[in-house]
C-alpha cells in the first residue's frame, strides 16, 4: 500500500519504513501514499478513525489494537452562529481533548510498528498532550517540550500521562528549536514535520464527508497555527477527489489571530515584511514562524480559499457566544468562530460550510476566567 517518503527540497525518496522524519538536506517530508476507499467495508466498521484501514499508512492492525482510545467520528452538529446554522465538527470531545489526538493515533501506531521506543515532540499543548497520551497507551517514553507560559491545565495533563516535562522559557520558536537537539538523538513526533501525523488529521476529511452523505461540503473554514488540520484536510479531500469519491475538494478558509498572522500577511502582502507578533489568547494558533508555511499557503490558494484574521476582542466575544449555546472551548477554537462570522458577511447563501471545535474548554480555563 505505501509507496515512498520524498523531500520537498531535493527530491531524495526513502522507505516509510524507515525511522526517517527529515530529509538528509534538512528538508521537509512527504508521504505518498495511495489510499483506497472500500465503502462497503468501511460502513459495516466501528465509528472511529480507523474504519477507513485502507486509506491509513500503516503495515498491520497490531499497534491500532494496542493504543486505540476510540478516537474519531466526533459529531458534525449544526451550530447558529450569527442567523446561520454552519456545521461543526466536535473535535474537542476527543479522549485528550483536541483534534490532534487523530496525528497522534496515527503516529505513534506508526512509531511503534517502526520499533521506537522513545520520542520527543514540542507543541504549545494540545499536541504534547495527545502524543504522551498515546505513548503512554504504546508504553513509549515521551519527553514534551512546551513554552513555558503554556496552560497549566496542559501541564498537568501532560504530566498525568507520564511524559517528561520540559518548559522552554522564550517564544514558541525557542522551544522548537530546543526539541531539535533532542531529535538528533531520539525520533521526532513532530506535528509539524513528521508526515505520518497529517496522515491521521486527513481522516477529519474522511468523516465530513461521510457524515454529509459521501460528499464534500463547499468550504471548510479551519484555524492555522503550523496548518495540522488544515494540510491534513487538504490531504484527505485530494485522496477523496482521486478516489472518485468526490468530484472537486472544498475551499479551505485559514482563520489566524490579529496578534500573530504570519500566514496571512503572506497571502495578502507577499513582499511585505512580517509584523512581529503579539501574545494572543488562541495560543494554539500563536505560531510565527510555520515549518510548513508555503505548503499552506499553496494549499489555500489552490483550493480558491483565502485567510482571515480576527482580534483579541472578537475571539473573546465569540467564546462566550459559544457558551451561551453549551459549548465549553478552548480560545483557539473560538478564533475560527470569530473567523466565521467574518466570513458570513459575503458568503453565498446557500454554501455548505463546515468548522471545528479544535480543543476543549477545560484545557483552557485559567485563561478564560481571566476576561469572564
Amino acid at each position: 500500500m505505501m509507496n515512498h517518503l520524498r523531500c520537498r527540497t531535493c527530491g531524495q525518496t526513502y522507505n516509510p519504513n524507515e525511522p526517517v522524519w527529515r530529509c538528509t538536506c534538512g528538508g521537509l517530508l512527504d508521504l505518498h501514499f495511495q489510499a483506497e476507499f472500500p465503502l462497503d467495508r468501511i460502513q459495516a466498521r466501528p465509528p472511529d478513525l480507523w474504519r477507513y484501514r485502507e486509506a491509513l499508512p500503516l503495515e498491520s492492525d497490531d499497534h491500532i489494537i494496542i493504543i486505540a482510545l476510540g478516537e474519531g467520528f466526533t459529531p458534525l452538529l449544526p451550530v447558529w452562529i450569527g442567523d446561520k446554522s454552519i456545521w461543526i465538527k466536535q473535535e474537542h470531545l476527543f479522549p485528550t481533548g483536541s483534534y490532534k489526538d487523530r496525528g497522534a493515533a496515527m503516529l505513534i501506531s506508526k512509531s511503534a510498528e517502526l520499533g521506537i521506543s522513545r520520542v520527543v515532540e514540542d507543541s504549545s499543548g494540545n499536541a504534547g498532550c495527545a502524543v504522551a497520551a498515546y505513548c503512554a497507551r504504546a508504553g513509549m517514553e515521551c519527553d514534551i517540550y512546551v513554552p513555558a507560559d503554556t496552560s497549566a491545565a496542559k501541564l498537568a495533563q501532560i504530566q498525568m500521562y507520564g511524559a517528561t516535562l520540559h518548559k522552554i522559557a522564550g517564544s514558541r520558536e525557542d522551544t522548537a528549536r530546543a526539541v531539535l537537539m533532542a531529535a538528533e538523538q531520539y525520533y521526532y513526533a513532530s506535528h509539524s514535520w513528521n508526515p505520518f501525523f497529517f496522515h491521521g488529521t486527513k481522516t477529519f476529511a474522511y468523516e465530513v464527508c461521510e457524515q454529509l452523505g459521501w460528499t464534500a461540503p463547499d468550504t471548510i473554514i479551519l484555524p492555522v497555527g503550523n496548518g495540522t488540520l488544515l494540510l491534513g484536510v487538504d490531504i484527505g479531500m485530494s485522496e477523496l477527489r482521486n478516489a472518485g469519491i468526490i468530484p472537486q475538494k472544498p475551499k479551505l478558509i485559514a482563520v489566524q489571530a490579529a496578534h500573530c498572522s504570519p500566514l496571512a500577511q503572506r497571502f495578502f502582502k507577499p513582499d511585505s515584511e512580517i509584523t512581529s507578533p503579539q501574545p494572543t489568547i488562541a495560543e494554539g494558533i500563536a505560531i510565527a514562524e510555520p515549518i510548513r508555511g508555503e505548503q499552506i499557503l499553496d494549499a489555500v490558494r489552490n483550493s480558491g480559499g483565502t485567510f482571515i484574521t480576527v482580534s483579541e476582542d472578537e475571539i473573546k466575544t465569540a467564546l462566550i457566544q459559544m457558551g451561551t449555546q453549551g459549548f465549553y472551548i478552548e480560545p483557539t477554537a473560538a478564533a475560527t468562530i470569530a473567523g466565521i462570522q467574518r466570513y458570513l458577511a459575503t458568503a453565498p447563501p446557500d454554501e455548505v460550510i463546515v468548522s471545528v471545535f479544535t480543543g476543549h474548554g477545560l484545557k483552557a480555563t485559567e485563561k478564560i476566567l481571566k476576561f469572564l
